[in-house]
C-alpha cells in the first residue's frame, strides 16, 4: 500500500495549533506527531489528523461527528484509543483547539512511556 504525503497546509495547521502545548514533536510513521512524556496524543497520518481521546471525550464527540473512526496505519489493525478527526472538526478552529487541550490532558493523566527492554 502506497502512503501519500501530508499536506503541507495541513502540517502548517497542526503546527500553529501546537504554540500553545507544552510537547515534543517527532515524526511518526514519517509525518508529524506530538508527544507529551513521550505518549503520542495527535498528528499527522497521510490526509489525516488523528487525536488519542478518552472514551467520554470520544463518545461527546461522535454526537456532533458521527463519521470519527478508528487510526489504522495498517488495515484491520485499529491503535486502541486514536482516532481520525473528521475535517469539519478540524477546519473549525475552537472545536479543533477544545480536541487539542482534552488529548493532552487525557495524554498528561497516563503514565509516561517506558522504554521497552528488548527480549533475548
Amino acid at each position: 500500500m502506497k502512503w501519500v504525503k501530508a499536506p503541507e497546509e495541513l502540517k502548517e495547521l497542526l503546527e500553529g495549533a501546537m504554540k500553545s502545548i507544552e510537547c515534543e514533536k517527532r515524526p511518526m510513521f514519517g509525518y508529524p506527531a506530538y508527544f507529551i512524556n513521550k505518549n503520542m496524543f495527535i498528528g499527522l497520518f497521510q490526509d489525516q489528523v488523528f487525536a488519542r481521546l478518552s472514551d467520554q471525550h470520544l463518545a461527546a464527540l461522535r454526537k456532533k461527528y458521527p463519521s470519527i473512526a478508528n487510526l489504522e496505519p495498517m488495515p484491520g489493525r485499529p491503535m486502541k484509543s486514536y482516532y481520525v478527526l473528521p475535517k469539519a472538526l478540524y477546519a473549525e478552529a475552537r472545536a479543533f483547539q477544545k480536541v487539542i487541550l482534552a488529548s493532552a490532558e487525557y495524554t498528561r493523566s497516563l503514565p509516561p512511556k517506558q522504554k521497552e527492554t528488548k527480549k533475548k
